[in-house]
């Protein structure tokens, strides 16, 4: 290992200290400048952290709400550039699109009120911050989006007065539907508390929705107004007098209480629906119906008890009630029914309808597009010439007399009501066609002949007596309304005198007391009846079983 050598320092001579700093002892007292160096170091470090405190503290960015924007970034005093902005919302944390706009975050599209949201920023710190506080800096953010109230849903006005909408919190955005339901968004040009809506009736309701931003959706809500003087007064929705679908809700709302009001009762509905009234709030209840709901083609009504004043209803006494009006289905919709079930001559293929009562009841009102062909091949000119989509008609009228009597009912009219309607629903619902077929019966006066088609054949032709000058068969198209195996006809005879026939067999009444019927004549051919067509018992006895109620029968 080498030797390392250190010099010695020279020797400088000391200078002999003033008499003044001589000590008791003469001692040589030095001075103390090492002192002063050491505690200004020291200030120097403690400047300097403190320095650096200050660049720490001020190299911080900030995240917070904004009375406008959805957040607000606020840059460190060191500034920084703004690398990513990230906000999700829900349980699943879906993505909700935003811009920048200067240091605020504004969402791309509407967001719901009372919405939580999760924002994440990450900041660049410039360089020369860097190396002290770290190259980026992450805030977070979680934040309610802010939801409009209202202080009163339900507000008694007098006369003149104008409705009055007072929030609880300024708003921005006020949208009020409009006759057809549609909500008109409205932007409002500073925060207000109170909004004046104009009004033409002494009592209604008003759906509105409102927001605390310009950027919030929200669900709408109503408000409801009562005419003065009333004890106890309600709204129904829809109005009274109004037409109705089946199934469409119909709400009642109060400017009391439902208990006060009605205790624990509910309103009767007619016709008797199957459906439940439910509390919707303290006010409010409603009557939703179920499956087949009221009907096509009726006539609803909800009474009120004593007491209870319903406005737009009708007024017995102290009782009010409303009523509202289902239409009736298409003749459209019944023909292509009727051909889906087999009681027309024709087939239709068209757009699917759910088999849900529903979904039929809707296309029965609004009928679905599609196509019409004939089933069967040699149609009768005069048949085919009697058919018209969309109108109605003989055939109709025949083949829907034809499915009501199939179908066990009392009346057979060939008339589409709520119970006619419902009844072909459900056989469409259950596939439940006819296996019949079709029949036409083509009755001629100069030929005195009848000649039966039934699902694309002639079956028969046979000759036949029609009535007589003075009681002639009627011309024109009728469907079989009675159909008989045996009966007994009377009536008046031309010159007067009443007759009483037992005993006639294979009878189809088609117009009035004409009928298609066995009679036995020394000959056939020519007129002889009063107004019927008769055939000799053979051919009639053939003839009967291909014409049950609803068989169309054309005498020209």
């Amino acid at each position: 290992m080498a030797r390392v050598s250190y010099l010695k320092p020279a020797v400088t001579p000391q200078r002999t200290a003033p008499r003044a700093q001589r000590g008791v002892a003469g001692e040589v007292r030095r001075p103390r400048r090492g002192r002063f160096i050491a505690g200004g170091l020291l200030v120097v470090v403690v400047a300097a952290a403190a320095a650096a405190a200050i660049i720490l503290v001020s190299a911080k960015a900030s995240l917070s709400a904004d009375s406008n924007a959805l957040a607000k970034i606020t840059m460190p005093l060191g500034g920084g550039t703004i690398q990513s902005v990230t906000v999700v919302t829900g349980p699943h944390s879906r993505p909700v699109a935003v811009e920048l706009r200067g240091d605020q975050i504004w969402p791309k599209h509407l967001i719901k009120a009372h919405q939580l949201l999760q924002i994440d920023v990450v900041i660049k710190r410039p360089g020369w911050v860097a190396w002290l506080a770290g190259k980026t800096q992450h805030l977070h953010l979680s934040l309610m989006t802010p939801s409009a109230s209202l202080r009163q849903h339900y507000v008694t006005l007098r006369p003149g007065q104008p409705l009055v909408l007072k929030f609880k919190e300024p708003i921005r955005v006020i949208a009020v539907a409009t006759a057809s339901g549609h909500l008109e968004r409205r932007v409002l040009a500073r925060p207000l508390s109170e909004i004046r809506l104009h009004r033409t009736a002494a009592a209604g309701t008003a759906t509105v929705a409102a927001q605390m931003r310009s950027w919030e959706t929200s669900p709408p809500t109503v408000v409801s107004w009562f005419p003065a003087g009333a004890s106890a007064t309600a709204l129904a929705t829809p109005a009274p007098g109004s037409q109705i679908l089946p199934s469409t809700p119909i709400t009642l709302t109060f400017n009391t209480s439902v208990a006060k009001a009605l205790g624990s009762s509910r309103p009767p509905v007619s016709p008797t629906t199957p459906g439940t009234w439910h509390t919707k709030n303290s006010h409010t209840i409603v009557f939703e119906p179920q499956d087949y709901g009221y009907g096509l083609a009726a006539t609803v009504s909800v009474a009120l008890p004593s007491g209870v004043r319903l406005v737009g209803g009708q007024q017995t006494g102290t009782s009010s009630t409303g009523t509202w009006s289902v239409p009736g289905g298409s003749t459209l919709r019944l023909q292509q029914l009727l051909a889906q079930l087999g009681y027309l001559p024709l087939s239709f293929k068209g757009a699917h309808v759910a088999l849900t009562p529903q979904a039929q009841e809707a296309a029965a009102i609004k009928p679905p597009s599609g196509n019409f062909g004939w089933r069967y091949p040699n149609v009768p000119d005069a048949l085919k010439n009697m058919w018209a989509p969309g109108t109605a008609g003989t055939m109709t009228k025949g083949a829907l007399m034809a499915f009501q009597n199939d179908h066990g009912f009392t009346t057979v009219d060939g008339l589409a009501g709520p119970a006619v309607w419902r009844s072909l629903i459900t056989a469409v619902d259950e596939n439940k066609r006819s296996t019949f077929g079709y029949t036409f019966v083509n009755v001629s006066l100069s030929g005195q002949q009848l000649t039966l088609w039934h699902s694309g054949k002639t079956v028969m032709s046979t000759a036949v007596n029609t009535g007589i000058s003075s009681r002639p068969t009627d011309p024109g198209t009728f469907p079989v309304y009675e159909h008989l195996s045996v009966t007994t006809m009377s009536g008046t005879n031309p010159d007067g005198s009443h007759y009483d026939d037992p005993g006639i067999q294979w009878v189809s009444y088609f117009n009035g007391g004409d009928a298609l019927h066995a009679f036995t004549r020394a000959q056939y051919g020519f007129p002889q009846s009063l107004g019927c067509v008769e055939m000799a018992l053979g051919p009639a006895g053939q003839v009967w079983p291909y014409t049950p109620i609803g068989t169309l029968v054309h005498v020209a």
